[in-house]
C-alpha cells in the first residue's frame, strides 16, 4: 500500500497509509491529514487514490501546493515525490508492486496489424479535423449497465476508427502534463474521472467537474482535442 511521510525541518512526525479513496489535507480538524499551522489553509489540498494510482489535487490554497519545488494543481504522483505544505513536507512512497500489477495494460503494447495501441501509447494529439457523432448529445448521465464488456471508438485523430476493449480495472487516457482522464470499470458499470489539466472531459457536448462520472452506451466523450465513442459490446 502507498503511503504518504509527514515532516518538518527533516524529523519525520507521522506515516499515513492511503487506504481510502480520498484522504484530505489541511489546518481544520475534520481532515484526514491535520496540519494545524496558519500557513495552511483549511482544506489544503486532497490526494485522490485509485487501485494503485493517487493523484493529488491543491483546493484552491491561500499559499498554494508544490510538488518536487514547483506548483501544482492536479498533480499524478510518482514514488519519492515531495509534497511541500508551508514548512511541510509530504514524501509519497508507492506500493510498486501494486502499480505494477495495476499498470500491467501499459506494457501490453498491440503488436498485430491493425491492432490499436494501449492507452499510454495513444498519441491523443489536439486536431483541427473532428469526425462527427451521428449519435445525439444528452444532458443527462444514462444509467449505468453492469456486468457488461465495453470499449471505446476513437472518431477523429491518427487513429481515427480503431478501437480499444476497455478489459482492465483501470484505463488511462489523454496527454500526460495536458489533460488526463481514466475510466475505471466497476462491478456496477463504467465511470469516467478526470485526473489532470486545467480542462475537464466533455461527454455529449457538456463538461464534467471532479465527480465520478457514469458512462451510458454511446456516450461521447472528448479528451485533449481526441473525440471518441463509448459503447458496449454484445
Amino acid at each position: 500500500m502507498a503511503k504518504l511521510i509527514l515532516s518538518m525541518d527533516g524529523l519525520v512526525l507521522k506515516e499515513i497509509p492511503l487506504n481510502k479513496e480520498r484522504l484530505s489535507i489541511g489546518r481544520k480538524p475534520h481532515n484526514d491529514i491535520q496540519i494545524d499551522n496558519l500557513a495552511i489553509s483549511g482544506e489544503h489540498a486532497v490526494v485522490v487514490t485509485i487501485l494503485a494510482d493517487s493523484f493529488l489535487e491543491d483546493m484552491n490554497s491561500t499559499n498554494g501546493t508544490l510538488v518536487n519545488g514547483q506548483p501544482i494543481k492536479k498533480h499524478f504522483l510518482r514514488n519519492n515525490d515531495v509534497i511541500e505544505l508551508g514548512k511541510y513536507k509530504l514524501k509519497y512512497m508507492a506500493d510498486l508492486q501494486a502499480g505494477a500489477a495495476a499498470s500491467e495494460f501499459e506494457k501490453n503494447v498491440a503488436t498485430r496489424s491493425g491492432q490499436i495501441k494501449m492507452p499510454s501509447e495513444l498519441q491523443l494529439e489536439p486536431t483541427d479535423t473532428l469526425v462527427r457523432s451521428s449519435v445525439g448529445l444528452a444532458s443527462q448521465p444514462k444509467p449505468p449497465v453492469p456486468n457488461l464488456a465495453a470499449a471505446i471508438q476513437l472518431l477523429n485523430g491518427p487513429n481515427a476508427g480503431k478501437e480499444l476493449d476497455l478489459t482492465k480495472t483501470l484505463t488511462t487516457l489523454g496527454k500526460p502534463g495536458f489533460q488526463v482522464a481514466v475510466i475505471a470499470k466497476r462491478p456496477h458499470g463504467y465511470f469516467i474521472t478526470h485526473v489532470e489539466g486545467s480542462q475537464f472531459p466533455v461527454v455529449n457536448g457538456k463538461a464534467l467537474d471532479a465527480q465520478a462520472y457514469p458512462l451510458g452506451d454511446h456516450d461521447v466523450i472528448e479528451i485533449a482535442g481526441i473525440k471518441m465513442e463509448f459503447f458496449h459490446k454484445a
